[in-house]
């Protein structure tokens, strides 16, 4: 199994790498500069991997970098600038796709735009392959099947620690800083919209006395929930604190000169809780939740998987949710040896 990392000289990229190494699977390091290639590789230890010179702005190039390769992580943000055009060649080039991105209308736009295109080429799309949207969709799919007929769904997100978030991160909140203080998509009425009050105002934890101070937030799961539950509403939140310092980017320059990314011992140190709250039709409530450990080498592992299970068990074609193209609970209790666990239980956590 080939399966090429596209933007392979990043920080997330080289955890990717560095996980396809381990679970034995032949990396393919793309992206638009030889130089950081072979700096990647040597980082990593894996310099005798292929290493393929092709920009997002070159299609014909990068159709050629990834026609002989199984499947594709992109992990090169921010998505808003450059993904469609590394959908597009993916799907030109016969080859699986799934992207890193959490970037709200992006994920909208790759639905509406590529749909058509990869279900023609027999190829199969899966953006959001991140620590929170795939696990947060696959457990939507599960309290959709426990709950019957949904009202709406509510996904909250908190994280602790870590060391803070990696230069492409920060570049990727300053390209959608609007949406983000705008509060992004909620989903209601068969339709997503803007400038939708916001439901609450707070959240408690599981296990807390007291609920936690939320923010509207532009969160991925909005975008794909809907896509294969039937559900009257559904909206995303940040907790406030955490809202308010992702909808202040910084300046390019100040970003430049800040580390790649969080150390390992940062990535450690970080914790993460994110809650989808389900409401059926006849006012039961049910909760799901997802808790883990290291955003960023969480991202890793389920992105190699996801390539990995369209390769070898296959999706069908076109653009898809998680929940759509694998096994909401399978999946989920893969993760398990990873440190990330996830239950459904009431509301009340």
């Amino acid at each position: 199994m080939r399966i090429a990392v596209y933007g392979a000289s990043g920080y997330q990229a080289g955890l990717v790498l560095a996980e396809l190494t381990r679970r034995g699977v032949e990396p393919v390091l793309v992206g638009r500069d030889a130089a950081r290639l072979h700096r990647a590789a040597t980082r990593i230890g894996i310099t005798g991997a292929g290493r393929r010179v092709a920009g997002a702005d070159d299609h014909r190039t990068l159709v050629a970098a990834l026609r002989d390769c199984d499947a594709v992580v992109n992990c090169a943000g921010p998505f808003t600038d450059s993904g469609h055009s590394v959908v597009r060649a993916a799907v030109a080039a016969g080859c699986q796709y799934v992207d890193t991105a959490g970037e709200q209308v992006y994920l909208s736009t790759v639905f509406d735009t590529f749909a058509g295109p990869a279900e023609r080429a027999g190829v199969t799309v899966v953006p959001a392959a991140n620590d929170a949207c795939l696990p947060a969709d696959l457990l939507a799919r599960l309290l959709a099947d426990t709950l019957g007929p949904v009202e709406e769904i509510v996904v909250s997100h908190f994280i602790t620690g870590g060391g803070g978030p990696s230069r492409g991160s920060l570049r990727s909140l300053g390209a959608t800083v609007d949406v983000i203080r705008g509060g992004g998509l909620t989903y209601q009425s068969g339709a997503w919209r803007t400038g939708v009050p916001p439901g609450r105002t707070s959240v408690t934890l599981p296990g807390a006395s007291e609920p936690t101070e939320v923010t509207r937030f532009p969160l991925a799961e909005v975008v794909t929930i809907p896509r294969h539950v039937p559900v009257g509403r559904v909206e995303s939140f940040a907790e406030a604190g955490l809202g308010a310092a992702l909808s202040a980017p910084l300046p390019p320059e100040v970003i430049d000169a800040l580390p790649e990314g969080p150390d390992e011992e940062g990535r450690r140190g970080q914790r993460f809780s994110y809650l989808v709250d389900a409401v059926g039709v006849e006012g039961r409530r049910v909760r799901g939740v997802v808790r883990g450990s290291d955003t960023y080498g969480s991202t890793a592992v389920i992105a190699v998987e996801a390539a990995r299970r369209l390769v070898a068990d296959g999706a069908r074609p076109g653009v898809l949710a998680p929940a759509q193209a694998y096994d909401p609970r399978d999946f989920l209790d893969f993760l398990a040896p990873y440190g990330i666990r996830w239950w459904i239980g009431d509301a009340d956590g």
